[in-house]
């Protein structure tokens, strides 16, 4: 055969094989078409209700005896008599949806409170005239001038005690046993105190004025004279506070007051003191409640070094928790409080969702503890529970969040 025809021969046969082709999928098209449809699975109709009235269900569809509309069909896949919805993972993702888990872990409540510091009112001393005389000098001369153990603080001039040290130097050069008790005595009925009676009998000189000095470190509160001064036997001079400890009464809520207990330790921090840390413990509970602000006031007592902290300071508070327990802990963000309830919404997996009703304890760092109503290991939802909600109204699931908050109001 020549090459001119052996071409001529190709071509033909290149253009039938193009058109057999072309046949068969126009007829396999035609065939796909002619196929019956495979029918979608209907889904399953619970029951019809209003919207407007979700609570009241029909086994039937129609129209609405309470509104001018047609009943809605309430399918199985959007919601269930249990309250629970599914979502859409692209609608969760559009809400917001975020979940944590029900852990366990050690609950270690820590309770903050502020307080004002004071004087320990347990750690004062009053000074007063031991014999009727005179304030002939006085070495403080201001109230909250700081004293020493030991310090000299005033001078007294007593006259009595001189008639009583003369008599007991008359009657001891008597020689007479029996009267010189009764002298000696007579100069402690004056004022005079043991250490003061041997160093005048050691002595043998006449004596009438004393020096009062502090009887402990600390601060003069108060101060009744001058120099010059009158004064009888038994008023008092002046008032001396301690101040190795102060007392803080810190004002506790009363829903936390179950937290404290006598002996607590306490750590303290004031804005004055940067970086300093005072130690005590919680002295008492006073037994009053302030009608106002609906607190308790607690006593506690702290270490003062130094006298660094003074009466009147603010000081923040820290009562360390007790042992901790291992209890259910769930962020403090998954909890609705409705005023009678506490509720969290449970995610139940493959995009379910349901509100449930839990009792809560100590709220602590974030972590709220969980008594009854979750098992570890859960998820609840801890953002978009009320848009939850929402979306179980309008897929109209009967018991919503706040449903039986409403039926029990009832």
């Amino acid at each position: 055969m020549k090459p001119r025809q052996v071409l001529i021969a190709a071509a033909v046969t290149a253009v039938l094989v193009g058109v057999g082709a072309g046949l068969y999928t126009l007829g396999k098209q035609h065939a796909m078409q002619a196929m019956p449809a495979t029918p979608a699975p209907a889904r399953k109709v619970l029951y019809w209700h209003d919207p407007m009235v979700p609570a009241q269900k029909f086994d039937k569809p129609g129209p609405s005896p309470f509104m001018d509309m047609q009943l809605v069909p309430v399918y199985a896949d959007a919601g269930d008599d249990n309250g629970s919805v599914r979502i859409d993972p692209r609608v969760q993702q559009n809400l917001g949806v975020r979940t944590a888990t029900v852990s366990v872990g050690t609950a270690m409540p820590t309770l903050s409170a502020v307080g004002t510091v004071g004087w320990n009112e347990r750690d004062v001393t009053l000074v007063q005239a031991r014999a009727n005389g005179y304030v002939e000098k006085l070495m403080v001369r201001a109230v909250l001038d700081p004293v020493r153990k030991g310090q000299p603080i005033a001078e007294l001039y007593a006259p009595d005690w001189s008639a009583a040290q003369e008599e007991f130097l008359t009657v001891q050069r008597l020689q007479d046993a029996s009267l010189l008790d009764g002298a000696r005595q007579r100069m402690r009925v004056a004022g005079m105190n043991d250490a003061q009676i041997r160093q005048f009998e050691r002595s043998g000189k006449v004596q009438a004025r004393t020096t009062i000095s502090a009887p402990q470190d600390g601060v003069v509160t108060e101060l009744a004279v001058r120099e010059g001064s009158t004064v009888a036997l038994g008023a008092p001079l002046l008032r001396i506070n301690g101040n190795g400890t102060v007392w803080v009464l810190a004002e506790v809520p009363e829903s936390q007051a179950a937290q404290m207990r006598p002996g607590q330790t306490v750590e303290a921090r004031t804005a004055a003191l940067p970086g300093a840390v005072f130690k005590g413990r919680v002295g008492a509970l006073l037994p009053d409640v302030n009608a106002a602000t609906r607190t308790i006031k607690a006593r506690i007592e702290l270490a003062n070094p130094g006298g660094r902290l003074l009466p009147g300071m603010f000081a923040t508070l820290t009562f360390s928790g007790g042992a901790g327990a291992q209890v259910l802990l769930i962020p403090s963000e998954a909890v609705i409080q409705t005023g009678t309830r506490s509720i969290v919404m449970l995610a139940q997996g493959d995009g379910k969702f349901a509100p449930v009703e839990i009792r809560t304890g100590a709220e602590s760092n974030g972590q709220t503890i969980v008594t009854q109503g979750l098992t570890a290991g859960q998820k609840v939802v801890t953002s978009a529970q009320f848009l939850i909600d929402s979306e179980a109204s309008l897929k109209g699931t009967t018991t919503r969040m706040l449903a039986p908050a409403a039926e029990a109001g009832k």
